[in-house]
């Protein structure tokens, strides 16, 4: 019995001296690393769609940039949210301010520009009438043979005496100017100017004319004149009323007064500025008057009333002889020469 004993313990002890076996742990396995954004998402291709679609040509929504600057990033983290929605706010609030600031101007402001919106409407738009003429009568005249008609003896011996005084102090004070006077002028002339003009030239025009036709240019002096005004012949004078007759032979009916426009064909012109003025004598009434291209004819040459042909040649004459006017034109001799001054 001892000695199974001692058999036993020497068993036991001989197992207990034997160096046991090491066993090597396995470290533990990782854990496979998640991937961010966690698949699938939204929008972006699983490794099963990258297989589907492998065949299908590369377009530029395939492009690694396009995808990284599309590819939703890593979670704000809790500062950079507060951050972000503090901001928002405070965009908010300036937007309803803004918002608000609209609303009322246009409750303040909208009756009054309506006001004013409904005043420019309602502005009426004055249309003119258009204005009716008919042809000017005087400058269509009929045709009549030419007939020389005699002057009162009278009449010729008061405008040469007018002449004699005038002719007297040009030839002393302005001697240029006297040869420019011109020739005297022929009745059977002047008969066939008045039927081609349907007019009758006043008894003491045609005197004037027979003593004088009209003035010509020399090389040293500009014509005699009245107010300003190189005196016409006899032909310049029906060629001067043929183009103010070609410029205006229109009238409105019902005109009561033939001299309230700048022209009538009844006018007889008789000298001109060379500026497109011109001195008439209206072959009815038989005074002086003017005209004028901007739109005018008056009765008033010079500023003063003048009632006949030979009242001119009188009032010249008296200004010459004692440095007068006529009216606010006064003539003066300067180097030999007539010029008519103003003032």
């Amino acid at each position: 019995m001892s000695a199974v004993a001692v058999a036993v313990v020497a068993i036991v002890v001989v197992r207990r001296s034997r160096p046991r076996p090491v066993v090597h742990e396995k470290a533990p396995e990782k854990a496979p690393e998640a991937r961010w954004p966690p698949a699938p998402i939204l929008g972006v291709p699983t490794a099963g769609d990258r297989e589907l679609f492998a065949a299908r040509p590369e377009t530029v929504f395939d492009r690694p940039g396009f995808v990284r600057f599309f590819a939703p990033g890593e979670p704000l983290d809790r500062a950079v949210r507060r951050q972000l929605t503090r901001w928002a706010a405070v965009a908010a609030v300036f937007v309803l301010l803004g918002a608000g600031t609209q609303v009322l101007e246009s409750a303040v402001f909208s009756h009054e520009d309506k006001a004013r919106t409904a005043t420019v409407a309602v502005m009426p738009v004055e249309v003119p009438e258009p204005v009716r003429t008919i042809p000017d009568a005087d400058c269509h005249p009929e045709y009549e043979e030419p007939r020389v008609r005699k002057i009162d003896p009278r009449v010729t011996r008061a405008v040469n005496r007018q002449w004699t005084r005038i002719e007297r102090w040009l030839s002393a004070h302005a001697p240029r100017t006297y040869r420019t006077l011109g020739r005297p002028g022929r009745a059977t002339t002047i008969a066939v100017a008045e039927a081609q003009m349907g007019l009758r030239f006043p008894d003491d025009l045609r005197a004037s004319l027979l003593r004088h036709n009209g003035s010509a240019y020399t090389a040293r002096a500009v014509p005699f004149g009245f107010l300003d005004s190189p005196s016409m012949s006899v032909r310049e004078i029906r060629d001067t009323w043929r183009s103010l007759c070609g410029t205006d032979d229109q009238e409105e009916p019902g005109q009561g007064d033939e001299r309230a426009g700048w022209w009538d064909g009844r006018m007889i012109p008789f000298g001109a500025d060379g500026l497109g003025d011109a001195l008439v004598v209206d072959s009815v009434r038989r005074d002086v008057g003017e005209t004028d291209n901007e739109g005018g004819m008056s009765f008033e040459p010079g500023g003063v009333r003048i009632r006949s042909f030979h009242a001119l040649l009188k009032a010249t004459a008296d200004a010459l002889e004692k440095r007068g006017s006529v009216g606010f034109w006064h003539p003066r001799a300067t180097s030999g020469e007539l010029e008519w001054q103003t003032g």
